[in-house]
């Protein structure tokens, strides 16, 4: 037995005795007249939750992306008051007074298509539900509340977010699919803090739960050979007095583990020099 795999069960038992490593991308800020990479502790909080480690990405170009992937258990996608931009799905800006971070769109939407192709187990939330849409060739309503049988899903404006993020109203979740096994059939409230959604769902990906106006409020990328689901509301929101979001956070932070032990027996297995 060579030195290299006299090492290699040890260095596979220390890769999975650690927690699921979890990617969160950043978002783009400027304050005053310094610009800051940031990502809110809800969203952190909500990792550790699900039992990972978060790990937050200020950006990345096409290699680096690799390399965080090769080393990622899991990738969540926070919510933004930032929307994707329009022209990543064929539109020119509806109101140029909402906040857009291109920044993060050039390397979020590659990033979702990678890890998806590889298996990364992927959970999505409000600007990352529409980001995965928009990664897999679907569209976003600009405006929901000015579309014709739809409702506003806005957050009541100039409240705290105590208000904000109250229950807004239920979503009813689609019979035999991903959200179903999680949390169960029927219906259960969610808040509403979002002013765009999804229009045309991308190819490949199914419904998991609607609105009451129709509107979807989940999906999950069905060929994706790793856990998958995104929705649009906000479960890391008081995640751990919500049954529901830890029902999500669980079985998200399940796949992660899963995740790890595999890439760990497939590096076990790989021969060594």
């Amino acid at each position: 037995m060579t030195e290299a795999n006299a090492l290699a069960p040890a260095a596979s038992s220390s890769s999975t005795s650690r927690k699921p490593l979890v990617l969160v991308p950043a978002c783009n800020r400027v304050l005053g007249e310094h610009p800051f990479y940031i990502a809110g502790k809800k969203y952190l909080d909500a990792v550790r939750l699900a039992g990972g480690m978060p790990l937050i990405v200020p950006s990345a170009d096409a290699e680096e992306v690799e390399v965080l992937l090769d080393m990622a258990d899991g990738v969540l996608l926070t919510g933004s008051p930032s929307n994707v931009h329009p022209s990543h799905f064929g539109e020119e800006v509806h109101n140029p007074a909402l906040p857009l971070d291109p920044v993060r769109d050039s390397w979020t939407l590659p990033l979702i298509r990678r890890a998806l192709a590889r298996g990364v187990p992927l959970f999505g939330i409000c600007r990352g539900t529409q980001e995965t849409n928009v990664a897999l060739g679907g569209s976003l309503y600009q405006a929901v509340q000015e579309v014709e049988g739809h409702d506003d899903h806005r957050a009541p404006e100039g409240q705290p977010a105590a208000v904000q993020y109250a229950p807004a109203h239920p979503v009813q979740v689609v019979p035999g699919g991903v959200l179903e096994r999680v949390v169960g059939a029927g219906s259960f409230q969610v808040n509403s803090v979002h002013g765009q959604a999804v229009k045309q769902l991308a190819p490949g990906l199914q419904v998991e739960a609607r609105a009451p106006d129709g509107l979807v409020e989940a999906f999950s990328v069905t060929n994706a050979p790793g856990f998958s689901l995104c929705v649009q509301w906000h479960p890391e929101w008081l995640a751990a007095d919500n049954p529901q979001s830890v029902a999500m956070l669980t079985a998200f932070g399940q796949a992660c583990r899963a995740y790890q032990v595999s890439k760990a027996q497939e590096s076990h297995r790989a021969p060594h020099r």
